[in-house]
């Protein structure tokens, strides 16, 4: 059996380097197929979710047909495609009383090595760039996937004022100063309500700046939408260059805003959204609905997730968030998981 699946694995890993090699060349069905019907036979969880459904490999003809799990599996079940050794676990953040979300990664350079591709896909490549990151919460917590793609791109970094900053606002700017004077190209990684703190505080204009926020007031600031969040941001620092990242514990992969406040799918990342109601539906592009994500490098876990965000999706590709879904609205969603893996 496991001989099999290292042979299984391998091509799976070879249909991925093909698609990511020319990807316009490739089609997406077939890996995606081929996806599907390996963490069906290797992923226990998966298998017997798909099981519950009575939704079988026989059934399913074409890659919308394909069940996403449920992301609150993560939180209660060891969510893996065969049997091996984490290299490192990624788990969310959440209150002490809370159940947190725990990602067996098999290979972290594995992981690094696509977030780089996807960064890459979307803007110049990132060893251009001076790296600065404001991600308290995350620094100070372990396991988070945020800190290991952000630290794995300072490490790519020439620059060696690239790092984190914690609350260390003053050392920031000054920082950004010199980046400005000297015509340095600069990102700054920011969780949302720090970046609101520090642009109240250290204003400046800087056309160049390339802002990431990352999402989450983390119960310090009363939410905002991004639409309001990106204007701010926009006046505090004089730049027109104010980008969202869209990613999460249980995923390997991202996706980043191009336009505004609309996210774009990419190599790796495909999104498209479920119906409230009925999560095995599909919705009809421009109607809100749950994000179902396709990660095509979640290989060792599970590449189908049905998440609890609410979203829009369009012909085009483009998606943008609406926000979470309540409990009552994914409590459906999670029904068949309570039987599994017992």
């Amino acid at each position: 059996m496991q001989h099999q699946l290292i042979q299984d694995r391998n091509q799976i890993l070879s249909f991925l380097d093909t698609y990511q090699k020319a990807p316009s060349d490739f089609n997406q069905e077939t890996y995606m197929m081929a996806l599907f019907h390996f963490q069906y036979k290797y992923n226990k969880i998966y298998h017997d979710y798909c099981d519950s459904l009575k939704i079988f490999p026989a059934n399913i003809q074409k890659s919308v047909q394909i069940p996403h799990l449920p992301i609150s599996a993560f939180k209660y079940h060891e969510v893996k495609t065969g049997s091996f050794e984490a290299e490192e676990i990624f788990v969310s953040s959440g209150t002490t009383s809370s159940t947190r979300s725990r990602h067996s990664i098999k290979s972290l350079a594995f992981y690094q090595e696509n977030t780089t591709k996807i960064w890459n896909q979307y803007f110049k490549e990132v060893s251009n760039y001076c790296i600065y990151a404001l991600l308290p919460g995350y620094l100070e917590r372990d396991g988070s996937s945020l800190i290991s793609m952000v630290n794995h791109f300072i490490s790519l970094s020439p620059y060696k004022q690239s790092g984190f900053y914690l609350r260390n606002h003053q050392d920031l700017y000054n920082n950004l100063l010199w980046a400005k004077s000297h015509n340095i190209p600069v990102v700054l990684f920011g969780v949302t309500y720090a970046l609101l703190d520090f642009a109240a505080d250290y204003p400046m204009s800087f056309p160049d700046f390339m802002l990431i926020e990352t999402g989450g007031m983390k119960g310090q600031r009363t939410e905002i939408s991004k639409k309001e969040l990106h204007q701010i941001l926009k006046k505090a620092f004089g730049t027109e260059k104010i980008f969202s990242e869209y990613g999460m514990t249980e995923l390997q992969s991202q996706a980043y805003t191009t336009q505004g406040t609309f996210f774009s799918n990419n190599i790796l990342l495909q999104v498209h959204t479920r119906q409230i109601n009925d999560p095995l539906s599909l919705e009809l592009p421009g109607k809100s609905g749950i994000l179902a994500v396709t990660d095509f490098a979640n290989i060792d876990s599970c590449a189908f997730i049905l998440t609890e965000d609410q979203g829009i999706c369009y012909a085009d590709g483009r998606f943008e968030i609406i926000g979470r879904l309540t409990t009552a609205d994914i409590r459906g969603c999670n029904l068949l998981l309570e039987e599994i893996g017992k």
